[in-house]
């Protein structure tokens, strides 16, 4: 069982470069068998949700070459099968970006209810709503959403609540449709406005895109293109949590600081020194840093994606911080293995009562999901001595690389898979 083995205490210096961003990606993979011409996608995270879904694609009949790392060309001429294979596409949570894909272009979908991280209920109620509207016959059957339409129209689609998952699928189906969607309260992330141009330079007609209002004219077809991902603005914000919390001076390079403002913002506002550059952040942490309240909210508004981080950088602050999860409802199970840590954290429903302390203690911990893995690494490179996080698992669904760029930043910390190895690390590191 793979694990990461670190000693805490050194701060994090230097400078990291960001991947691009998985949840965009995901997306843009999904639209990529839209087409029946060749779609080369340029800085591709290598995670495993990632490489999943691109197993999924060739699992359905499409070509995938990976021409290097962080580069696919994928050619869906081949698509015979409107099926995607459960096997594959249970393990992440943006299987269900293959219904509207393949619902927009063959007008028929079977894919699988997903999977992904446990933190909470993601119902899919938005999605299936939206695709009704454009006229498709949704049923859910034995596990999976079996889509079939005639022909999808154009239509008028309000959003009872802000959903990126929801705005992205109907979007990628009403593409193909015929005449104009308009979807109101719209999600505006920024992984949104990445899939809209990606479709867009396909040749589709989306506008809006960004903001709550996003009118799609549909097209006959859609062509094939070259396409750079954006950088992952959950990564980048961790690096920058783990500068503060050790109290570092990191570099974030290859990242849109707009992406990131509303992490600078909390950062700035706990004492940290937050300097933007045109594609770089860099993150000053400070001595003694103070409590701030953040409240989790769509964009522009402060990523749940990076609550879990935060919340750990919070409780080495002096004060007391509240944290309120308004996205999902059980996003604090990290919060009983902080405590094993030294962490005081009182949790009451969707709310965190942080009261700060003056260090953290290394201790074995288990990572439940990505983002909460993730915090409890950086919590563990702030602590005194040995920390140990299982269920890493979780943590390379989503960062590339993970120990070996906190490795360039001076962090000693190694991946091991057994007791020797974990043995001679400690042996090493002293």
């Amino acid at each position: 069982m793979e694990q990461y083995i670190m000693k805490g205490g050194n701060p994090l210096v230097g400078e990291v470069n960001i991947s691009g961003a998985k949840n965009a990606a995901l997306g843009i993979l999904a639209a990529s068998v839209m087409t029946d011409e060749d779609v080369v996608i340029e800085n591709l995270p290598d995670v495993r949700d990632i490489n999943v879904m691109l197993e999924a694609i060739e699992e359905i009949g499409a070509r995938v070459d990976r021409i290097d790392r962080h580069t696919v060309r994928i050619n869906a001429s081949g698509i015979g099968e409107v099926s995607v294979d459960d096997e594959y596409i249970r393990r992440i949570r943006a299987s269900y970006y293959f219904i509207g894909a393949l619902l927009g272009k063959y007008k028929s979908a079977q894919v699988p209810l997903p999977g992904g991280c446990n933190i909470g209920s993601r119902p899919i109620d938005l999605h299936l709503k939206g695709f009704r509207a454009l006229g498709a016959d949704i049923t859910v059957e034995r596990g999976a959403v079996i889509a079939h339409a005639i022909d999808l129209v154009g239509a008028h689609l309000y959003m009872d609540k802000v959903s990126v998952g929801a705005t992205i699928n109907v979007m990628m189906a009403a593409t193909l449709a015929e005449g104009l969607t308009i979807i109101e309260n719209a999600a505006k992330e920024p992984h949104v406005v990445d899939v809209a141009n990606f479709l867009n330079s396909m040749g589709a007609n989306i506008k809006g895109a960004g903001t709550d209002v996003i009118r799609i004219r549909g097209v006959a077809r859609l062509h094939g293109t070259e396409y750079s991902i954006i950088p992952d603005q959950i990564e980048a914000g961790t690096f920058m949590c783990a500068a503060a919390i050790t109290r570092g001076d990191v570099m974030v390079r290859n990242v849109i600081p707009k992406h990131l403002e509303a992490i600078s913002a909390k950062l700035i506002e706990i004492g940290c020194e937050v300097i933007e550059f045109d594609d770089a952040v860099r993150v000053v942490g400070k001595p003694v840093q103070h409590h701030t309240n953040i409240n989790t909210l769509p964009y522009p508004g402060f990523p749940t994606d990076m609550q879990p981080q935060i919340t750990v950088t919070l409780a080495l602050a002096r004060g007391t911080s509240i944290v309120t999860e308004s996205i999902f409802e059980n996003r604090f199970k990290y919060v009983d293995e902080l405590a094993r840590m030294g962490g005081n954290i009182k949790v009451e429903g969707n709310v965190a009562v942080i009261d700060g302390v003056k260090n953290f203690s290394g201790a074995a911990v288990n990572a439940p999901d990505l983002r909460a893995g993730a915090a409890l690494v950086i919590a563990g490179l702030a602590a005194d001595g040995y920390t140990v996080v299982d269920e890493i698992g979780y943590i390379q669904r989503g960062y590339e690389c993970f120990e070996e760029k906190l490795r360039g930043l001076g962090a000693m910390i190694e991946k091991v898979d057994s007791e020797k190895e974990a043995m001679k690390f400690r042996l090493r590191v002293g």
